[in-house]
């Protein structure tokens, strides 16, 4: 092949994917927001009197059980009687996400108004589902950030090549709103790993479910990124509304999957437990407070002409209170870069006197083998300044209490803290450069002793050496140990994730981390 041809060759490809990485005109589309909660129904039922029993507070639990997390959502969806709102980072086509998308379906068939609005680094995968969804009149799907091209790997590699800043910002808000009377919210997708019914890895993972006027500023939120300019209708993408057929041909997938699930070993994980009703329509197992946060990142935050640092909302929140602890501050972050800021103010509270403890992913655990590189970059000078590091195992103990399969493998994707004892914080945002700079995140920050408290026997049992390495320098090297066996390296990390995380520490990737 002559010079002259390859250069043709590559002019026309250089066109080729210039042209898949251009959207389509978005269409006109007036502002959309929530009803106001529901005055009918199961939820309105039980939630109208106990908001009234509590008025100015808002209730909270967290959900720490994949059971309770999976239930509470298709109970939900299953009683709302106007409105369920659905944000989301990932939805995967597996046990959990069609029993979840059955549900919403069915909600939509009694004249609840549903609205999905799911991110396209996943959706674009699903999107002859999602736009089916979509052709029920009761069912709008919107895509955060869309790729241009709906199918084929090449059209996407070819996006990123030439569209990668705009295509690098992602929505990793998750929302579970019904009636807008409850609200779910913190690092679960929906899929099966993170309910602990994965037969291969699971997550452990932690929610925090929420009831009064709390609700109505995660609504707030939804509407924000519902109506952001960054969003299409998924039948702008696709040229035009799926057919009825297409519709009738994902309800018939649908709802074979109840009877699938139930001649399944998964029945036992994904029941839908009597308890969890009792959580949702009953206060007593709700801690209620006056005091709370609940925040979320712009979703045009990419945009936002600020240092990176400053982008975040998430983080303008939360670092008041971490410069402000002044006994014990306890951090769960499955990517754990804190970078040159973040590392000084560990540090800066850990020779304050704070006990600075932190459980990330190890390396063995972590499903990005990159972001420890990153992460232990910064280790060893935590660790010579008095900050505690634990990092989970990924032999399943730490999960086995709601996986399916105790010899499952299990990764962190827990987003907490808790602070003095007396203030929790749960959400999506992970310590590190691309939660604070190119992903939209959100959580909420809640003062009440009850719920710090839990959240500390949560983390202080994940801390124990059946479910984690504490790592610590000895003479001067690392030493990983769980009180049995004491390491000298990563312990259990295979070759190949040893090379990945040693070449992100000499490579310039950290902002993308």
């Amino acid at each position: 092949m002559t010079r002259k041809t390859l250069a043709a060759l590559s002019a026309y490809l250089l066109v080729l994917l210039t042209a898949c990485s251009t959207l389509p005109p978005r269409p006109p589309m007036s502002a959309a927001y929530a009803a106001p909660p529901a005055a009918d129904g199961v939820l309105a039922q039980h939630l109208a009197p106990a908001e009234a029993r509590h008025a100015g507070k808002s209730g909270f639990r967290l959900l720490s059980n994949g059971t309770e997390a999976y239930a509470s959502r298709m109970f939900s969806a299953q009683v709302a009687a106007r409105s369920l709102d659905i944000q989301t980072y990932i939805w995967h086509a597996d046990m959990t996400g069609k029993m979840l998308a059955q549900r919403a379906l069915a909600a939509a068939d009694r004249g609840v108004q549903v609205r999905i609005l799911v991110d396209d680094m996943d959706a674009r995968a699903k999107n002859a589902g999602f736009a089916a969804l979509d052709a029920h009149p009761r069912i709008e799907v919107r895509v955060f950030n869309p790729f241009a091209s709906r199918s084929g790997t090449l059209s996407r590699i070819g996006e990123l090549g030439t569209g990668f800043r705009r295509l690098n910002h992602r929505m990793h808000n998750k929302s579970w709103i019904a009636d807008n009377r409850i609200a779910l919210v913190g690092g679960r997708n929906l899929g099966d790993e993170y309910f602990g019914a994965s037969e291969n890895s699971n997550f452990v993972d932690l929610d925090v479910l929420m009831a009064g006027p709390v609700v109505r500023e995660v609504s707030a939120s939804f509407d924000r990124f519902w109506n952001a300019p960054s969003n299409y209708p998924i039948d702008a993408l696709n040229a035009g509304p799926a057919t009825p057929e297409a519709l009738a041909q994902v309800r018939a997938v649908l709802e074979a999957t109840p009877a699938e699930l139930a001649a399944s070993p998964y029945a036992q994980v994904l029941r839908e437990d009597a308890d969890v009703q009792r959580l949702i329509i009953g206060d007593t197992a709700l801690h209620w407070t006056r005091e709370w946060t609940f925040v979320s990142d712009d979703p045009l935050k990419l945009d936002d002409e600020h240092e990176p640092l400053q982008r975040s909302a998430v983080l303008a929140t939360l670092l008041p209170a971490i410069r402000g602890t002044r006994q014990t501050l306890g951090v769960i972050s499955p990517y754990f870069v804190p970078g040159r800021k973040g590392t000084d103010d560990l540090l800066a509270a850990a020779r304050g006197g704070v006990d600075v403890r932190v459980l990330t992913n190890s390396l063995a655990a972590t499903d990005v083998a990159a972001v420890h590189g990153g992460y232990a970059r910064y280790r060893d000078e935590l660790l010579a300044g008095g900050v505690q590091l634990w990092e989970l195992k990924p032999d399943g103990t730490a999960s086995s209490s709601f996986s399916l399969r105790g010899s499952s493998g299990s990764s962190l994707h827990t987003k907490a803290l808790v602070i003095d004892q007396h203030r929790a914080f749960v959400g999506s945002y992970n310590l590190d450069p691309r939660s604070t700079a190119l992903n939209t995140e959100q959580g909420v920050l809640i003062t009440d002793p009850r719920l710090a408290q839990e959240l500390t026997r949560i983390f202080e049992e994940r801390l124990q050496g059946q479910h984690a390495w504490h790592v610590q320098r000895v003479d001067g090297r690392l030493r990983w140990s769980d009180g049995s066996q004491t390491w000298t390296h990563d312990p259990q990390a295979s070759t190949s994730r040893r090379v990945q995380a040693w070449l992100t520490k000499l490579l310039p990737v950290e902002s993308q981390l």
